[in-house]
Parts: structure tokens; sequence; C-alpha cells
């Protein structure tokens, strides 16, 4: 089965963003795309289910998932500090436990999903 593209437009609205948005996201990097022939952006459809946290099954209760990309781990003693740039125009910082951080692999530029629950953010690799 062909890989299934979708136009800028459509994935900007399935993101829920504008298409300036997402022309920005492509530019930076956040967002993988292809060009047509005519040099026009097309979105994998998988790409967006990653944006948007969609997976094939989550085994948590949590209903708050921020898709971001890792920018920082700072490791002190027993805990890890990791700082995620999410795919909104906002930060999501989680502390864990260094043994969380190193079971993860988690390094800068790596993708991740920030889940939130109450007061307390997880980090799923």
């Amino acid at each position: 089965m062909p890989r299934q593209l979708l136009s800028a437009t459509e994935a900007a609205r399935r993101l829920g963003i504008s298409l300036d948005t997402l022309r920005r996201w492509d530019r930076l990097g956040r967002i993988r795309t292809e060009r047509d022939s005519a040099n026009r952006r097309l979105v994998p459809l998988a790409e967006v289910d990653r944006l948007r946290g969609d997976r094939e099954s989550h085994n948590l209760s949590t209903r708050n998932r921020f898709p971001g990309v890792v920018r920082e781990v700072k490791v002190e003693g027993l805990l890890a500090q990791v700082e995620i740039e999410t795919s909104e125009p906002v930060r999501v910082v989680a502390v864990i436990t260094r043994e969380a951080a190193e079971e993860l692999g988690l390094e800068a530029g790596q993708s991740v999903t920030g889940l939130v629950k109450a007061t307390s953010v997880m980090v799923e690799g």
C-alpha cells in the first residue's frame, strides 16, 4: 500500500495549526515533509500522527500528551531534569530519576512525548 501523503493545508488542519506555522516547523525541522514535482509540501500521515501523539496503544491513563524533542538533559545525583520542546509553542520540563533517563537513553535532539498527569510530567521514549 503506498504511503499516504497529505497536502500542507490538510496536515495543518489536522494538527490544529495555521499553514504558516506548518511552514515554520518545516524550516525548523520540527516536521518532516516531502516535495512533489511542483515543489509543494506534502506531509506523510504518519508524521501528523507522530506530532499529535497518536499511537496504536497507550498503556497509561494519561490524556495530556505533548510530543516534542529533548533539548537538554541535566543529571545530578539520583535525578535527571529533561527539557522537552513540544510541537506546540511551549516547553515542558520533567524531573525524573537518573535511572529512568538512562533507561530511556535520553539525549538532546531525541523525539519523545511528555505525559502530564496532575502536577507530574513523565517522559515516554
